[in-house]
């Protein structure tokens, strides 16, 4: 028998499926549940098993690993009766691995402490390729112990992975990778359209643009997306305009200005407005070709 730790995954979409995969690949035994049965297929033909709740998923679980969209999600799975914390086994390690607001990751560490359940936020960075590949940033907030405990697992997520301090220090550092990242998509978006209006042979601009200083692993990412106007959702802009908004209330409460951060969220805001929620953050390029007067951003 295994001597791994048997792990619940609450959660299976575009991120939450290639990563639980991955864990089945390296050795251990996941127990599966959300709510689409086609996922849940999904997992049960990569080795995992298919629970019909979250209570059967988590009621003999060592470690729970959550990936849902964001804090009401986060809410609605851990909470009540039917819920991880009132199913949950003392000493289980609950991983959120969503993208939620600090606070939320504060409060739920404090009320699974209070039925022995302890709690990491560890939201991640590197979109669907990264989730797949395994080779995803996880930014941890937490204690040391409960960090080292599950070290082993994250490994078999991603590459780099850093405790950040304690309980919501993970979201907050996540808050700051969404701000960065949608700040440079749109400067990416911009130079795009600049380089086609001005007739250069975009594939070669972005080729000599990625070797410089200029270069960026969102450019290396997302630049056949811009090159060839596919924007099927690695990250849509619909979890990008909230993840902007987590990042622009948390800097209002510590009293940080983010005036590019702020324009870039209403640009997010906007896209999301025209229709286009549901494609990959990329698309901030139809925004910029909108505004420019480009036939192709209709």
């Amino acid at each position: 028998m295994s001597t791994l730790p048997k792990i619940a995954w609450i959660g299976l979409g575009i991120m939450g499926s290639p990563m639980a995969e991955n864990l089945i690949k390296a050795g251990y035994t996941v127990t599966g549940y959300t709510l689409e049965p086609d996922k849940l297929d999904r997992l049960a033909k990569a080795g995992g098993t298919a629970a019909g709740s979250i209570a059967e998923a988590v009621s003999d679980a060592d470690v729970i690993i959550t990936m849902v969209p964001a804090s009401p999600q986060v809410e609605a799975i851990a909470y009540g009766p039917d819920g991880i914390l009132d199913n949950a086994k003392r000493g289980a390690l609950l991983i959120d691995m969503s993208s939620i607001t600090p606070q939320t990751s504060i409060d739920l560490a404090r009320a699974a402490g209070q039925k022995g359940i302890r709690v990491l936020d560890a939201p991640v960075s590197g979109g669907e390729a990264g989730a797949i590949e395994a080779v995803l940033s996880i930014m941890v907030g937490g204690e040391q112990s409960d960090f080292d405990a599950a070290r082993p697992i994250l490994e078999a997520l991603g590459k780099t992975i850093v405790l950040c301090g304690p309980h919501g220090s993970g979201q907050t550092v996540k808050a700051a990778n969404q701000l960065i990242v949608a700040v440079n998509i749109q400067a990416c978006a911009e130079a795009v359209v600049f380089l086609e209006k001005s007739g250069v042979d975009l594939a070669a601009a972005l080729d000599v643009l990625n070797g410089g200083l200029a270069g960026s692993t969102v450019l290396t990412r997302k630049k056949d997306n811009f090159k060839n106007r596919e924007f099927a959702p690695g990250f849509r802009i619909d979890l990008h305009h909230k993840d902007m908004g987590i990042v622009t209330d948390a800097a209002r409460t510590v009293g940080a200005a983010l005036p590019v951060g702020s324009l870039v969220a209403q640009l997010v805001a906007s896209l999301r407005a025209q229709g286009d929620g549901g494609l990959d953050h990329s698309a901030l390029l139809r925004g910029v070709e909108r505004l420019s007067g480009h036939p192709t951003g209709a």
